[in-house]
């Protein structure tokens, strides 16, 4: 995974001491561990205020787009971006990606890529070596470019209506087994290459009929409690290691219409305690209008860490979103823990969890 030796090191040493009161970590480098954030270039500038924070900790990935691609020799440049950031992090970074493929596909040919077929049409074509080698094909060029982390494959139940998942062919089938099937096929193929997967968006986004990322998505009335087969399937086969949450409402699960990245009953009641997952929640974007036009940032940051989310993504990728830097959000959050709106022992839950996250593949040796 492109990650220096001696830091992974030192993040093994450390898991003993996570939660028993012995931690060495700061406060501040627990929290910022928690931050994963958008580059703001695609050029390292060491004296903006993204590297420093980058430098001191406070943040524990970063995520990319195709606005960090450049129009030539696009594979060497962006190896040599991550590098850099790698190498500036006190800890080692989570390299973040939207790799589905078919419209979703930041990596494109036209950068010099291999082409990489939505799900749907690998779904429909339900051929698995097509799959397997497609999915090899992705997990190698993400792991030679020093990309640790794919949020990928969507685990979506398939409908037309969809805005943002069906009618952009970004699931794999309206049937749960074809679905599992083909997630399983791509999961497998990212770990022989020591690249991560995040499934989503949990606990079900198929049956929306809008777009999380411009308000609020309602499937009260659609969801069907068979859109967690997936997830109960792979899980059973010790295969999920980071699931990433949906911006949706769902009263089914939550009474209270918290969307579901806010909503301890969906986020721990539901996938904690009674699917039993043990793995890293990842939030989908916290920029999604879903979240930011509905919620001041510091009430959002609060309800998701308490829901159980332990990763907390912003993009900088939507437009209209205020820009933060990873050094606020970490004081936001230190804030909250001395208020006693958040506790101590939380964030130390979620570095432990991610730290065992970053060392899986020291672990399964």
């Amino acid at each position: 995974m492109h990650f220096n030796a001696l830091k992974l090191w030192t993040l093994l040493s450390l898991l003993p001491y996570v939660g028993c009161g012995q931690h060495r970590e700061s406060l501040d480098k627990m929290i910022g561990q928690m931050i994963l954030i958008g580059l703001p270039t695609n050029v390292v500038d060491t004296s903006s205020t993204f590297y420093k924070d980058i430098r001191a900790g406070y943040a524990g990935g970063i995520t990319l787009y195709e606005r960090h691609l450049t129009p030539t020799h696009a594979a060497g440049n962006l190896r040599t971006l991550i590098s850099a950031y790698q190498q500036a992090a006190p800890t080692p970074l989570f390299v973040a990606i939207t790799q589905e493929g078919g419209q979703v596909n930041r990596l494109k040919p036209k950068y010099g890529f291999p082409p990489m077929p939505s799900a749907q049409y690998l779904g429909t074509l339900n051929h698995p070596d097509s799959t397997r080698y497609y999915a090899e094909q992705m997990a190698s060029t993400l792991s030679s470019l020093g990309i640790n982390v794919n949020f990928a494959p969507v685990v979506d139940v398939y409908m037309p209506t969809n805005p943002v998942l069906g009618s952009r062919e970004r699931t794999f089938s309206a049937h749960t087994d074809i679905i599992t099937r083909h997630a399983e096929l791509t999961i497998r193929a990212h770990d022989k290459y020591k690249v991560h997967t995040v499934l989503k968006h949990f606990p079900g986004h198929g049956s929306s009929t809008e777009d999380s990322h411009l308000g609020v998505t309602d499937v009260s009335k659609t969801w069907q409690r068979n859109e967690l087969a997936p997830y109960r399937t792979l899980l059973n086969k010790g295969l999920v290691h980071s699931i990433m949450t949906a911006h949706i409402v769902n009263a089914q699960l939550d009474a209270s219409k918290l969307p579901t990245t806010l909503s301890r009953p969906v986020m721990t009641d539901l996938l904690r305690k009674d699917m039993k997952f043990e793995g890293v929640i990842f939030s989908d974007d916290m920029h999604m209008k879903a979240i930011s036009a509905e919620y001041d940032l510091k009430e959002a940051i609060e309800l998701a860490i308490n829901a159980g989310v332990d990763v907390l993504l912003f993009s900088g990728n939507i437009g209209g979103t205020a820009s933060t830097s990873a050094g606020e959000l970490v004081a936001i959050i230190k804030g909250l823990v001395k208020e006693g709106k958040v506790s101590e022992e939380r964030i130390r839950d979620s570095y432990h969890r991610i730290l065992k996250m970053k060392t899986r593949w020291m672990q399964e040796k």
